[in-house]
């Protein structure tokens, strides 16, 4: 199981990020796929240029991975969004499974404990760089009243619990300068088209009306009143 994590976070978080701040590949992701390619493609001087100074880092967050490196482990919609087969190239092995967490429509667990995590972990581990959260958002099964409102707590829950982790981070002097939610509006939501719903406004897709759902209004008042801590609870 130990290994399976090292392969996944290997191909997911370290290849890029080692790239981008360390300006190398990690040698263990590189062993991992010795046997699929050499890596002659890389070129003298690309590093340098992948490792240029950044001006911020971006980061997108919408849930943990735990894998398992068991034979049959279950395989969850978040490791293997369509069914062409396992995106883990030279990893194919690992198991993606539950861990009993509640789940967005997407079947995506949810868990912003990982998002401390992730954004302690590029304080410390990695030179430090302004960080912004890119994407962080949800998507349920939004239903449009017949009272011409959109109530979706589950997506208010979401993000608060979201924000607050942020704000922790940066107590703990993470060098977080901003946030910004997933997604403004229901969109085409690559590999599953129309059918899953992230936005803060509900779109009818016939109509191309636009309704502001509970969690706008109150994405709107949080800002308004400057934050979370600073409402009147």
């Amino acid at each position: 199981d130990q290994d399976a994590a090292r392969r996944i976070d290997g191909l997911q978080n370290r290849f890029f990020l080692d790239a981008l701040l360390k300006g190398a590949y990690p040698e263990d992701v590189l062993a991992d796929l010795s046997h699929i390619s050499d890596m002659s493609f890389i070129q003298d001087g690309d590093l340098a240029a992948i490792g240029a100074p950044l001006d911020m880092l971006l980061v997108n967050y919408y849930s943990r991975f735990t894998v398992s490196g068991a034979p049959g482990g279950a395989v969850s919609a978040a490791a293997a969004p369509t069914d062409s087969g396992s995106p883990w190239i030279g990893s194919e092995h690992v198991g993606f499974v539950n861990a009993g967490r509640p789940v967005t429509a997407m079947g995506w667990e949810v868990d912003d404990s990982g998002l401390y995590e992730t954004l302690r972990r590029l304080a410390d581990e990695y030179p430090r760089v302004p960080l912004y959260i890119s994407e962080n958002g949800a998507a349920y099964d939004d239903v449009f009243g017949e009272d011409g409102t959109v109530h979706d707590p589950d997506r208010v829950a979401y993000i608060e619990a979201h924000l607050r982790t942020c704000h922790a981070a940066i107590e703990s002097g993470v060098p977080l300068q901003g946030y910004f939610a997933w997604s403004l509006m229901d969109n085409f939501e690559w590999a599953w088209g129309y059918g899953k719903r992230f936005g803060l406004v509900y779109v009818d897709y016939e109509t191309q009306a636009r309704t502001m759902k509970s969690s706008a209004l109150w994405y709107a008042d949080t800002i308004r009143h400057g934050g979370l801590l600073g409402r009147a609870q």
